[in-house]
């Protein structure tokens, strides 16, 4: 997996803090997610909110059993409850409203009215076998209506806007509130499957679209407006299914991504020891739904705690509407998923050092990224191209990359100098705005001036006279033509070091001893006509030539 160039779409994280202390001692069954906060359900009856860090901040000793469902209204100031001991509660966090019922069987759904909070919306569906509606009437009390009945336990519900979702062992149902009709049926396909151990995954894409995840089997249903002519004893709502595909796993949870899918599946594999099947870290899918089938766009394998004996059932994937976050809750662990950030990108660019990349990544981001820093990279890219022997090319990306920071300028000859290849960045060292110090362009003259006369020539004519000290260089000629005192590069180039120094005389001398036909343009720039009245004749002979 390492070695993959596939670029992963999420990242994780455990939820730690309280969550570590509650799960330590107890088990996690169920978990919904507002924008504010969490709540936790256990096996043990407990329902904790937790801050999006995993804080405690409420506990409710609900029941001694395990809590099925929780429901929060979208305010989330009211929550329902309810818990394997029949036990159903539903009650404002922050205010004296409670509702209390105990049936005689375990109820596995509740969920309240989006808008909970408002008067006339004080309504909430649970119920075992059969799905019962309550309603808050006259002097504050609380009526229940039957919905639905007839179809065997009633296992997951999910309530948006107007419409109403549940499943049952035979299928998947939608109310309308508003007409109080059921405007659908899904049936389940895979019929041979116990819808205890691999229950029915549902959940609102938004407020028409519903998602639903059973055995291997997701369809996206779409609640569409029936014409005026077609009506006649029909509900005025239909549901066209606009997307069906089979996974290669179980689905334990779903959620909306944009236009794709997260999907978590519960995975079976042979053991390799004893070719035994055994239980394997779960998946994290993202899909993007085809008509009849789906793309997989990511697939991740989460190490979460126990999950060797983990079921199906244990499974569930909870998300952050707008904010593009992930639960995956297991008895044992809540795992955090979120899309990578643009800083993540570029973790993984220089991971895999695809530092040009990542250094572009981070100039068309440089207001969004928080953990990166342009120059930061640019020096690492640098390095790299150094320690892979690109010296020319690492010294060229010095130009763009230290700008007009002489100090790191400075760092990075001396480095160069360390590898013995000042020659490379002779080239591209800034020669105005900034200016190094003289000592810079010293060190690498007496590189060249040591193992490359021509290049060094070449400097002296590219280079501003005053970027170094010209004493210092013109005695280093000095000393290098005692050794060789007719070598005519050095010998034109003291020439021209001497005319940046103003010592015309010496100049005129080296060029006439040369014969070089820059002798006439120094003569006519700096008027030296008075300096060549014994020298006539040389000049004559050299003019003619």
């Amino acid at each position: 997996e390492d070695e993959s160039e596939e670029e992963p779409k999420l990242k994780y994280e455990r939820l730690s803090n309280g969550v570590t202390e509650i799960l330590q001692k107890d088990a996690a069954s169920c978990m919904t997610v507002h924008e504010k906060f969490l709540a936790l359900g256990t096996h043990y009856g407990k329902v904790y909110l937790l801050d999006v860090q995993g804080n405690i901040t409420q506990k409710f000793d609900v029941s001694p059993v395990k809590i099925n469902q929780i429901s929060l209204d979208e305010s989330g100031e009211h929550m329902g409850v309810c818990s394997e001991d029949g036990k159903v509660q539903v009650f404002g966090l922050y205010s004296a409203e409670e509702f209390h019922e105990t049936f005689d069987c375990p109820i596995k759904i509740v969920a309240v009215h989006p808008h909970f909070v408002r008067s006339h919306f004080k309504q909430f569906v649970t119920g075992g076998k059969k799905l019962l509606l309550y309603e808050r009437g006259w002097m504050n009390r609380w009526k229940p209506s039957v919905l639905h009945e007839g179809e065997g336990n009633i296992r997951n519900v999910k309530w948006r806007g107007h419409l109403i979702a549940w499943a049952n062992n035979m299928g998947v149902k939608i109310l309308d509130m508003i007409s109080k009709q059921r405007i659908t049926n899904v049936p389940r396909d895979d019929i041979s499957l116990r819808p205890d151990m691999y229950p029915c995954s549902l959940c609102w894409k938004d407020n028409l679209t519903l998602i639903i995840g059973w055995g291997n089997s997701v369809k996206i249903c779409s609640v569409k407006e029936r014409h005026a002519s077609e009506m006649r004893d029909l509900p005025n709502r239909y549901v066209e299914i606009v997307f069906q595909f089979d996974t290669e796993f179980y689905i334990s949870g779903l959620a909306p991504l944009c236009d794709q899918l997260v999907i978590l599946s519960y995975v079976k594999e042979i053991s390799e020891k004893t070719e035994v099947e055994c239980c394997a870290r779960p998946r994290l899918d993202i899909v993007q739904p085809l008509p009849e089938s789906c793309e997989e766009i990511s697939s991740d394998a989460l190490t979460v705690r126990g999950f060797q004996e983990n079921e199906c059932r244990d499974y569930h994937l909870e998300y952050s509407e707008g904010e593009s976050l992930f639960y995956i809750i297991s008895p044992r662990d809540v795992v955090v998923a979120k899309e990578r950030d643009q800083d993540d990108h570029i973790d993984w660019l220089l991971e895999k050092k695809k530092y040009e990349e990542a250094l572009m990544a981070a100039e068309i981001s440089q207001k969004t990224i928080k953990k990166h820093k342009i120059l930061d990279i640019g020096l690492a890219y640098i390095n790299h191209l150094v320690e892979k022997g690109e010296y020319d090319l690492a010294a060229r990306k010095c130009q763009k990359i230290l700008g007009k920071n002489t100090e790191l300028w400075e760092f990075e000859v001396y480095k160069f100098k360390e590898i013995g290849q000042l020659k490379a960045i002779s080239r591209y060292l800034p020669r105005r705005d900034p200016v190094l110090k003289p000592l810079i362009y010293e060190m690498v003259l007496h590189e060249f001036l040591e193992s490359d006369y021509e290049g060094f020539a070449t400097l002296i004519k590219e280079w501003p006279g005053d970027l170094y000290n010209n004493t210092i260089i013109v005695q280093a000629v000095v000393d290098h033509l005692k050794k060789d005192p007719q070598n005519r590069t050095l010998l034109r180039t003291l020439a021209e070091l001497y005319t940046y120094d103003q010592r015309y005389g010496r100049a005129l001398e080296i060029y006439l001893t040369l014969r070089h036909k820059d002798v006439f343009q120094l003569i006519h720039k700096h008027n030296l006509f008075s300096s060549i009245r014994d020298k006539i004749v040389l000049l004559m002979d050299f003019d003619s030539e």
